[in-house]
């Protein structure tokens, strides 16, 4: 098979990240993918034109399809579009597939829509829904109590000032836009220096998870996948924090019966058939050139297991090293 034709930033909105060396960890590519996160369509157009039958592209973001509408139909019957989350891609999919593709986090195309409330640097209405239904970033931090507030700060941001900008939240709020927000939490924590981020960036990636519940979606769409794939099918996975990455890599070694089976994070328990294999022990992160073309990729992380012929199974949440719940029902 040809060399794997990776998508030009002329050919798309948004580069996909870490798209050159996924393609070449998974090749050849062919059968069925299910694309989970499918965003801009960077991954669903590089598998496409690798060799992929068919493309399953699934999103909880209804507006994505709508922005790929001028494309789409070139690849005809080879790409069917899905609105959903993929946690539930089993399902969506509706029959065992050769591959899958997860690119966590939000995307670049979401920060540059100011009206989506994402980012810290545009002044929008305080949303951050990757969907259109549920409780909104605004409902948070109005409604949660102090404690909550804290508490997702801190396991979900990784933030050491949790309860000083907690606190300041509650003293504040009402809040109805971004830069209201972020005027608070700027009150709260030095300047930041050259070279460092912005004060609000780790707040901001921590209200975002608990509204759209990205760690629990995660651990159900990892187990979604095991359960979809084929033996002998691939499951690749980029990450863009240490939360996300951490979750991914617990998983593999839980499913893969290496650390983790009876690790500290769980009680040891009884041996099960691995459900994967690795393709490589340790993450692959971004080239130079890649970098240089894309400096979003350089926290970004791929990882890749291959499924065996086991039984599909749950991976332990406490083995899984979930940050403590927040909001619990109100999902």
């Amino acid at each position: 098979m040809a060399a794997a034709k990776t998508p030009t930033p002329a050919s798309a909105p948004h580069i996909p990240v870490l798209l050159r060396p996924l393609l070449e960890a998974v090749a050849p590519v062919s059968g069925t993918w299910v694309d989970g996160t499918f965003g801009a369509g960077g991954y669903t157009r590089g598998l496409l034109e690798a060799g992929a039958d068919l493309v399953i592209g699934i999103d909880r973001d209804p507006s994505v399809f709508r922005m790929a509408a001028d494309w789409a139909g070139a690849y005809g019957g080879r790409l069917r579009l899905v609105e959903g989350t993929f946690s539930d891609l089993d399902a969506l999919a509706g029959a065992p597939v050769d591959g899958v593709v997860l690119d966590l986090g939000v995307s670049s195309m979401q920060l540059d829509q100011a009206e989506r409330g994402f980012s810290f640097q545009k002044d929008g209405p305080l949303d951050m829904r990757m969907g259109d239904t549920g409780p909104t970033a605004a409902d948070l931090v109005n409604e949660a109590s102090e404690a909550e507030i804290a508490d997702i700060l801190f396991h979900y941001g990784e933030e050491r000032a949790s309860r000083r900008i907690a606190r300041a939240i509650v003293a504040a709020r009402p809040f109805r836009t971004t830069l209201d927000l972020v005027a608070v939490i700027e009150r709260c924590l030095p300047r930041a220096k050259p070279g460092q981020s912005h004060p609000a960036t780790r707040s901001f990636q921590a209200i975002r998870i608990a509204v759209n519940d990205e760690f629990g979606q995660l651990a159900e769409g990892l187990e979604a996948a095991e359960r979809a794939l084929k033996p002998g099918g691939q499951l690749a996975v980029v990450t863009f924090h240490s939360l996300e990455d951490r979750i991914v890599k617990r998983f593999f070694q839980l499913r893969s019966g290496g650390e983790g089976q009876g690790s500290r994070y769980a009680p040891a328990r009884e041996q099960v058939p691995p459900a994967f294999t690795l393709k490589t022990r340790r993450a692959v992160g971004p080239d130079d050139e890649e970098l240089a073309a894309n400096p979003r990729a350089r926290s970004a992380k791929l990882r890749v297991g291959i499924r065996t012929d086991a039984p599909a199974g749950r991976a332990d949440r406490a083995a899984l090293g979930l940050p403590k719940p927040a909001l619990e029902g109100r999902h």
